[in-house]
């Protein structure tokens, strides 16, 4: 697991959306990141992070919708996009929150996965295109799993990400 950094940027690009724990509801959720990202134009200045960004969005919203579930509780999506000044660089915040607090994602090791194994990979998909993630615990028997990517501040004019 990274570690998290602060943001400076008070007022970042923010979208979170409830969708149902469900195939469909991933689905939705990956297509949800991709408009708001391309309306953030990640897509076209950052095209490697945006593609990133979908698969880390695709990892974590199967991993909630299947390991994640509880019947009739959804999960949550968040995507920010945010300006840190100290580094010079904007973060996309990803967070998906599901209800099973009790099911802590944990890296799996890479020696453990069969070789023709059609699932196990996911997080280390995520641990290998983030620049940081991990989990929050929230209340009362939640999770976050988050991840960030760093983009370059040059990229983003001030009043873009503000």
């Amino acid at each position: 697991m990274k570690s998290e950094i602060p943001l400076d940027d008070p007022a970042p690009r923010a979208h979170t959306a409830l969708l149902s724990s469900t195939p469909k509801g991933a689905a939705i959720g990956r297509r949800t990141a991709r408009q708001y990202l391309t309306s953030w134009e990640v897509n076209s200045l950052c095209p490697e992070s945006f593609h990133s960004a979908l698969i880390i969005v695709a990892e974590l919203a199967a991993n909630a919708s299947i390991h994640g579930r509880t019947p009739g509780r959804g999960f949550e999506l968040s995507l920010s996009l945010t300006s840190v000044r100290r580094s010079r660089t904007t973060v996309l915040r990803i967070e998906v929150s599901d209800c099973r607090g009790d099911k802590r994602p944990v890296l799996p090791d890479p020696r453990a996965c069969s070789t023709d194994a059609q699932s196990g990979r996911g997080l280390t998909l995520v641990d290998a295109l983030a620049d940081r993630w991990g989990t929050l615990a929230r209340e009362p028997n939640a999770k976050t799993v988050w991840a960030e990517l760093d983009l370059p501040e040059e990229k983003f004019a001030a009043d873009a990400v503000a």
